[in-house]
């Protein structure tokens, strides 16, 4: 079975990290931080990162997004949608998050570029992100973090 990809920034701790993980012929994202605004920030990078190196999205352009949600992990695949959305119509990608939520209201700034193909080498469009998978949760172990998961479609 295959492992999850891991990515730790190199300014963050091991709590704050987004991870790939395989799913048929789709690709799961996962957040990983120490509150939830965290893991939802993390999960947007992990979506970034299944279309270029998050790294190489200089953040040239802010974009505000909200979403409202009855639950968590519809929160979640709102805002990645957001996400997909704010991409396709700015022909933009984006590598830095700021996440707030209260009572499933998502308020977020998402700093990003247009694309540059030859910089970004996009290597695939992420069409969405999907219910397959879907889960926010706290976890005790290790040391109280949220994670926040989907499979986005490719």
């Amino acid at each position: 079975m295959n492992q999850p990809t891991t990515h730790v920034s190199q300014t963050e701790t091991a709590q704050v990290r987004w991870e790939h993980f395989p799913h048929q012929a789709d690709m799961g994202v996962r957040g990983i931080g120490p509150t939830k605004e965290a893991a939802f920030e993390q999960a947007a990078m992990a979506l970034t990162a299944v279309i270029t190196n998050p790294e190489s999205v200089r953040p040239v352009e802010a974009v505000s997004i909200t979403c409202d949600a009855p639950d968590d992990e519809l929160l979640l695949v709102d805002w990645l949608n957001a996400l997909v959305y704010e991409m396709a119509t700015r022909n933009m990608l984006f590598g830095r998050f700021a996440v707030q939520i209260h009572d499933h209201r998502l308020q977020a700034t998402a700093w990003g570029e247009p694309v540059d193909v030859a910089r970004h080498q996009p290597a695939v469009e992420v069409k969405g992100a999907t219910y397959t998978a879907l889960s926010v949760k706290e976890e005790q172990e290790p040391e109280g973090c949220w994670i926040a998961q989907c499979v986005v479609d490719v």
